[in-house]
């Protein structure tokens, strides 16, 4: 009997999953599997073992996508198959990596070429698509900036990105320049801050020379603002883009712009501009998921040549809510490591979660509005009262609470643990470093004490 080509029918089983499953989903988890052994237990049966690069690969399709990879094989084999998942590298891939190496050293010059226009496009090294973890609160202006980097100025033009701090809107820009820059080198395309645009026009009309701040902007590509909301109020400011906008796309240049929100709530913004804004794509990115951030804890920890086990991938992305928080907190946490000369362990990522106090990387956490504030709106959140939250009483129905309490005046407010201890109704600091560890502990693991995190901090 012929022995199955395992490559052949794992091509097939990707095939198949890919038209069921969107773009996004497919690139960041099924095509980080492969058919890593295939043998037949029966003549009615088989046994496949599906290789994940990662231990969380392993888990997300496992319990996700199990049902259609089996189905998918099943069809492939024309019999029935039962699945294991195992944690092994693609040998393939490996090899594919290291020939893409070779050529890439092969072609150092064109290299150092490409590096080159990457810096004079200002665009940031990393920012591409293949470092951006995709989930449902980034899958639609994940899709909309690849299908302008694919179709340039046709697509979506202007492709209008808004969102929150660090949730990857300047990420997704930059990618769309990466992507365009590797196909085509002659491009000419500038990627800045409305900030930078703005000091350009100063600048030009302090100095008369206009002209050549207009043939910078006017004769792109490609042009990409990020924060475009600041233009608002800028008269002159406004004036220039609206001419540099129209330029640059009558031309057939793409344009991609960033804000902290839509461009019919930014104040001050010219009916003119808003309305070409519209024309185009407005797309907007929300706060990551739970699974989104592990994603990213995981991708940016490998980036910076940290090995972190599964529970503690979880453990950060549990109580670190951003992207830009999460690279923060990992940067220092490889500065603790190095210091220290010693290995990542859990209570190392506890330490420096706790030493951060809130205030993670470059970005200062949002503080609440007052400890009264939060301590009300944990009352409510659990419905309980302040003398019971605040006083003796153990019962799990109180002591939660009151950990949670504690949790987020340490960790969101940046409160010391003494002061925490004496809003609580005096206690000792060694209680408080306790709660706080263990709801930093159960918020890797438990959405229900995520969601209420997240609850108590949006009513207060």
């Amino acid at each position: 009997m012929i022995k199955p080509d395992k490559d052949a029918i794992w091509k097939e089983v990707l095939n198949s999953v890919r038209v069921s499953v969107s773009t996004p989903i497919f690139n960041t988890w099924i095509s980080q599997t492969h058919l890593d052994s295939l043998r037949k237990l029966d003549q009615k049966r088989y046994m496949a073992e599906i290789g994940c690069n990662s231990t969380f690969v392993k888990a997300t399709v496992e319990q996700r996508y199990f049902g259609l990879l089996q189905d998918a094989l099943i069809k492939a084999l024309g019999s029935h198959c039962d699945m294991t998942f195992v944690i092994k590298a693609d040998p393939t891939r490996a090899a594919q990596k290291m020939d893409l190496t070779a050529t890439l050293f092969e072609e150092k010059e064109m290299s150092e070429q490409f590096l080159e226009k990457v810096a004079s496009s200002r665009l940031r090294p990393g920012f591409t698509f293949e470092y951006f973890a995709v989930s449902g609160s980034n899958q639609m202006a994940w899709a909309a900036a690849d299908a302008v980097a694919n179709r340039p100025g046709t697509a979506y033009n202007p492709l209008v990105i808004w969102g929150g701090v660090g949730v990857g809107k300047t990420h997704l820009m930059h990618a769309v320049g990466h992507t365009l820059l590797s196909k085509d080198l002659s491009l000419k395309i500038l990627a800045c801050t409305a900030e930078d645009f703005t000091n350009d026009i100063v600048e030009g009309i302090r100095n008369k020379s206009m002209q050549k701040v207009r043939e910078k902007y006017r004769k792109l590509d490609a042009l990409f603002i990020d924060d475009i909301q600041f233009i608002a109020g800028k008269d002159t400011a406004q004036e220039e883009f609206f001419h540099t906008f129209n330029t640059v796309t009558l031309a057939g240049g793409q344009i991609i712009l960033t804000s902290d929100r839509p461009p019919h709530e930014i104040e001050k913004l010219e009916d003119r501009l808003k309305s070409r804004f519209e024309a185009g794509m407005i797309v907007d990115i929300a706060e990551p998921d739970f699974e989104l951030r592990c994603a990213i804890v995981q991708i940016k920890s490998e980036e910076k040549g940290l090995q972190l086990a599964p529970d503690m991938v979880q453990l950060i992305a549990g109580n670190v809510e951003s992207a830009r928080k999460i690279e923060g907190f990992l940067t220092r946490l490889g500065s603790e490591v190095k210091l220290k000369n010693a290995p990542v362990t859990e209570e190392l990522v506890k330490s420096v979660i706790q030493k951060s106090g809130g205030a993670i990387g470059q970005e200062t956490v949002k503080k609440l509005y007052s400890t009264d504030a939060v301590i009300d709106a944990v009352c409510k959140h659990y419905n309980i009262s302040k003398r019971s939250l605040l006083g003796e009483g153990r019962t799990k129905m109180i002591a939660q609470p009151r950990q949670v309490l504690m949790y987020i005046l340490r960790i969101e407010m940046g409160l010391p643990f003494e002061e925490v201890g004496r809003l609580l109704g005096g206690r000792d600091h060694t209680t408080i470093m306790h709660g706080v560890e263990k709801i930093t502990a159960l918020a890797s693991t438990d959405i229900h004490i995520r969601e209420d995190i997240s609850g108590i901090k949006a009513n207060v």
